[in-house]
């Protein structure tokens, strides 16, 4: 039976519990640092793999070439919500440039000037956007091309409105249409919808006022600390066949008080005394057999029902149909991004996978951002930004601690960069012997992510980016050589991988194919693909496992010292 996980569902706009680093979005475009220097084995072996034709196809294009990615700073993107306050401490003064994304809730077009509305999910109402017909992009407003629904990107200035609503509008400079969106058949038209339409339309709804101000609301109250409530579970061994009892044992005290209530009949005093008893007994009886149906109803929860052949008839099961445990909050995450802007779920996933290894667990709890407008480089600068943020916040609280475990600090160390294919041509020039095999188109094994991080790189972190498309999940965006996909793993000494994550595919077209290509029918996919057809945006995000974070902050060996009460294949005792 799948049972969703319950995610915490966070968006940017005032998140106070949630780390600044996994919430803010980079701006795409900011300058890179400076490139990474490899070790001196790195360097050599780069040199010596050159001539090894095993590594990799040799007509392997982009994405799979040895020059690593560039990178960029990790940059919070100024949201609509911050762009309208008007204190001293405001990030944008009226005047000052601004640079605006998110989604179209509404356009008007006059002849002298076009009104848009622009909501990027960090507060109600989203901000105006003012077109003069000279500006660049104002013909796709005339044209229809930009409606309800679709995704842009503007560049303007603030300026003080004359409207008594806002105090500020953003005065376009120009319009750039990023996602399309068919305005007959987007859901979502301007009108009042009912709850329990928005409900069938859930991978949208975030971009409504409602269930928009919902999020925004957890995401203040998700921070705050309340009584635990208390929660009956199945009853407790004995109890159920003691109720049985009760219950037969109050049967034949009714039938007993009946037959004295009819043996007093000829005494009216008795008998209604008699009659007052047997009622009562009645009474108690009913009490009881409910109290029974509750627990039995308890205890055969995880009863499933079947069919005559045997089979399990999941239409009479929980939910009425076939479902499973929560591996990842992936692509329900993406649809929050795809309305609210930037967001990130932390909850508890499982795993039925046959790994008894020191980091692997069949149940962990996960941390995974998504960030709309972003890419893979964007996606690399948060990840690093993240847990530089998550490392500074433990040496300042747990000084004491981190001395004992002798733990390792990254926050003053640059993360390195390659590419996958670089990666197989460094551990096969290394000459070092490997249990697993290495070779282009195998996964990496934790044995060669380890020895990269820590020989190879001189125990420093290492994003390993552009992975063969054929090893990786369907919803990762295509490079354009055709073989790999946008993804990157980051990996860290003693664990190997830390952080997976890719830039997810924004294009319908592409997606669906691939979806095909792997054996995945898209219908059953129509909502997560509903994104891709009303206001597409590029978007990325990525996965951290808390305990593999615990792990490598404390240097315990093995995950399952980790975690409360590990469970892993074999073992569920606690």
């Amino acid at each position: 039976m799948r049972l969703h996980a319950h995610h915490h569902m966070r968006t940017a706009a005032g998140a106070a519990a949630a780390p600044r680093a996994a919430r803010g979005c980079p701006r795409p475009g900011a300058a890179a640092p400076p490139a990474r220097p490899l070790s001196s084995l790195a360097r050599g072996a780069l040199g010596a793999a050159a001539a090894d034709a095993a590594a990799a196809p040799a007509d392997a294009g982009a994405g799979a070439v040895s020059e690593p990615r560039a990178r960029r700073e990790f940059k919070p993107r100024v949201s609509v919500r911050e762009l309208l306050r008007t204190d001293a401490g405001a990030p944008a003064a009226v005047g000052g440039s601004v640079e605006l994304r998110g989604w179209v809730r509404t356009v008007r077009n006059q002849k002298q000037f076009a009104f848009m509305q622009v909501n990027d999910g960090s507060n109600l109402s989203g901000i105006q956007v003012v077109l003069e017909p000279q500006t660049p992009g104002f013909d796709l407003v005339t044209s229809g091309a930009i409606a309800t629904g679709a995704a842009v990107k503007v560049n303007g200035s603030l300026t003080a409105s004359p409207g008594a609503k806002q105090a500020v509008e953003v005065k376009a400079a120009s319009v750039e249409l990023v996602g399309g969106c068919d305005a007959e058949a987007y859901p979502l038209q301007k009108k009042r919808h009912s709850l329990e339409f928005l409900r069938s339309i859930a991978h949208l709804r975030p971009r409504t006022n409602t269930i928009g101000a919902v999020a925004r609301v957890t995401t203040l109250l998700s921070g705050l600390e309340g009584p635990a409530a208390a929660q009956n579970g199945a009853p407790k061994a004995g109890e159920l066949e003691t109720t049985r009892q009760q219950v037969s044992n109050q049967g034949a005290a009714v039938k007993a008080a009946k037959e004295a209530a009819k043996a007093a009949a000829g005494d009216a005093g008795a008998a209604a005394a008699k009659r007052a008893a047997a009622e009562e007994a009645v009474a108690q009886l009913l009490a009881l057999k409910e109290k029974l149906a509750a627990m039995e109803a308890a205890a055969g929860a995880g009863q499933l029902p079947r069919r005559s052949d045997g089979a399990v008839d999941y239409g009479r099961d929980f939910f009425g149909e076939k479902t499973f445990l929560t591996v990842s909050g992936q692509l329900n995450g993406e649809m929050y991004a795809c309305a609210m802007g930037d967001i990130y779920t932390f909850g508890p996933t499982f795993r039925a996978e046959n790994s008894n290894t020191a980091r692997h667990l069949a149940e962990f709890w996960m941390i995974e951002p998504e960030i709309a407008f972003a890419d893979l480089e964007d996606d690399m600068a948060c990840a690093e930004a993240y847990l530089k943020h998550c490392t500074r916040h433990i040496l300042k609280h747990c000084e004491e601690d981190l001395a004992f475990f002798e733990s390792m600090d990254v926050v003053n160390k640059p993360f390195a960069t390659v590419t996958y294919t670089e990666a197989v041509r460094l551990l096969i020039a290394s000459g070092h012997k490997f249990d697993y095999p290495v070779s282009w188109g195998l996964d990496l094994q934790s044995e060669h992510e380890r020895f990269l991080s820590e020989t190879v790189f001189n125990r420093t972190p290492l994003f390993v980016t552009d992975y063969p498309r054929d090893i990786k999940a369907f919803y990762m965006r295509q490079n354009g050589d055709g073989r790999t996909v946008a993804a990157m793993d980051l990996l860290v000494p003693r664990v190997g991988e830390l952080i997976g994550g890719s830039q997810r595919e924004e294009r319908l077209d592409v997606l669906s194919d691939r979806m095909r290509a792997c054996g995945l029918e898209p219908d059953d996919y129509s909502s997560y693909l509903d994104l891709r057809r009303y206001g597409s945006v590029p978007h990325a995000g990525f996965g951290l496992g808390f305990e593999r974070l615990v792990q490598f902050s404390t240097g315990v060996e093995n995950i399952r010292d980790v975690i409360p009460f590990p469970r892993w294949p074999g073992h569920c005792k606690f």
